[in-house]
């Protein structure tokens, strides 16, 4: 291996590690807030990419269908939780409107835009706003029906419904967007020659992206008060409820944040591979790994784990390339050992 060709591996890496780290640091965050280990959050990739790929390909998206479905379901558990409680009775009216235009006008209009607009040659940034309208929302009422009911379970049964979840985003893929993989066009076609090696604008545009969006967060979780308050609900879910921040609404709120990410990761990456419906699943698994290197806790390890996962997965092709996902996940197996041996072990929260 000589160096130009290490200078390109490196580039594939660093523009991989971008993607996984943003995955790492969604998956990081619903964690700390909600205890759930978020399998499905590779799905939401698979959902972002493919969603702008079929009105790229002049086909209005399946997923406003899901969209307008799972608004519909929430309404209907939110309006039973309401009927059950003797004191949100006493503002069913009001309460019900509230529910009405967040799960069912709102997913409404959005199916409406997207049947009516998708399959139209728009500009690419308003395909993108599209998008993330269908996609995002999908987080919140996602954690409302599969996890909220379950807050307080342990964290083992939280992971068994993340299984289950993935397999059901799963098949609804499979049957919204069909086997055939997909891509997009990419958002700068320009290359700059640095020396011997040619980077291509995609790659900047992705790197570019993740790095504004992980300021971004960084922002929101220093200077805003609700990144302050899901701050506190990481730190100490009980602390928080005592001194009246609602776990609940942090909850929805870490799974919108995720929903987001997942949804903008899909879209950086859909120019540069082929995106099939089950690949979201691997997508996430690399940002699984680097979460894991950052004890599911911090954000800038496990921002870096994940950066060393795209440069071992990058040179791991080339050197191996038939084993290069074994060389990957085989990287968690010491992490957790050296955890295990050095981390203090406590008793889950009740």
């Amino acid at each position: 291996m000589d160096l130009s060709i290490a200078a390109i591996l490196a580039q594939d890496g660093i523009t991989s590690g971008a993607i996984y780290a943003l995955l790492a640091l969604a998956l990081v965050l619903v964690f700390s807030v909600t205890r759930v280990i978020f399998i499905p959050q590779g799905e939401f990739v698979a959902y972002g990419a493919l969603t702008l790929a079929a009105m790229q390909s002049g086909h209005a998206p399946q997923t406003s269908w899901l969209l307008l479905a799972m608004g519909v379901l929430t309404f209907l558990y939110e309006t039973v939780t309401v009927l059950r409680s003797a004191e949100l009775r006493r503002t069913l009216g009001r309460r019900l409107g509230v529910l009405a235009g967040k799960y069912l006008v709102f997913p409404l209009a959005v199916h409406g835009l997207v049947q009516q607009y998708g399959a139209q040659p728009l500009p690419m940034l308003a395909q993108i706003a599209l998008t993330l309208l269908v996609i995002i929302p999908l987080g919140p009422m996602l954690y409302r029906l599969a996890y909220q009911p379950l807050a307080e379970a342990s964290t083992l049964v939280l992971l068994i419904v993340s299984v289950g979840v993935h397999f059901a985003l799963v098949g609804l893929g499979l049957v919204m967007f069909g086997a055939e993989g997909s891509r997009t066009e990419a958002f700068s076609d320009a290359r700059f020659e640095v020396g011997s090696l040619s980077v291509s604008g995609q790659s900047l545009w992705v790197v570019g992206m993740s790095a504004l969006l992980i300021g971004a967060l960084y922002f929101y979780f220093e200077r805003t008060l609700q990144g302050k308050a899901l701050r506190a609900t990481a730190v100490n879910r009980l602390g928080a409820r005592l001194v009246g921040i609602g776990t609940t609404q942090a909850g929805r709120l870490s799974f919108t944040l995720a929903a987001a990410m997942g949804a903008l990761c899909g879209i950086l990456i859909a120019p540069l591979t082929t995106v099939y419906y089950e690949s979201g699943f691997l997508v996430g698994l690399k940002g699984f790994v680097g979460a894991i290197v950052g004890g599911l806790v911090s954000y800038p390890i496990a921002a870096l784990g994940a950066l060393l996962v795209g440069l071992l997965e990058s040179y791991s092709s080339f050197w191996a390339s038939a084993f290069k996902e074994v060389i990957v996940f085989t990287l968690i197996i010491p992490v957790l050992l050296w955890r295990s041996l050095t981390g203090k072990h406590v008793e889950e929260e009740e």
